[in-house]
């Protein structure tokens, strides 16, 4: 349900509306925004919650560093590159050649 506050009136003569959202049992009401009111016309500008957004962020971080991590640590599913088995792979195909 909409609660609509106590108009504003500014020294310019614009008239400001502001605009919240009851919430729920004992739960604070959650503003939505403002209507403003001038001779041009009314213009609706919402809230924004810029706290979820940066939370949003930070987990979309700490995601991203967790499975870059997970990456680093665990093996690769390709083999093992390392300079033995390289040199043991040119030895067979060098053997192979030579049959």
């Amino acid at each position: 349900m909409l609660v609509f506050g106590e108009p504003y009136e500014a020294s310019n003569g614009t008239v400001i509306v502001t605009v919240s959202r009851k919430g729920w049992g004992r739960r604070l009401e959650c503003p939505v925004g403002i209507y403003t009111i001038s001779a041009e016309g009314t213009t609706w500008t919402p809230a924004v919650d810029t706290s979820r957004h940066a939370l949003i962020g930070v987990c979309t971080g700490f995601a991203a560093a967790v499975i870059g991590t997970l990456a680093v640590l665990r093996r690769p599913p390709w083999p093992e590159m390392t300079e033995r088995v390289m040199t043991a792979l040119a030895e067979a195909r060098s053997a192979e050649h030579r049959q």
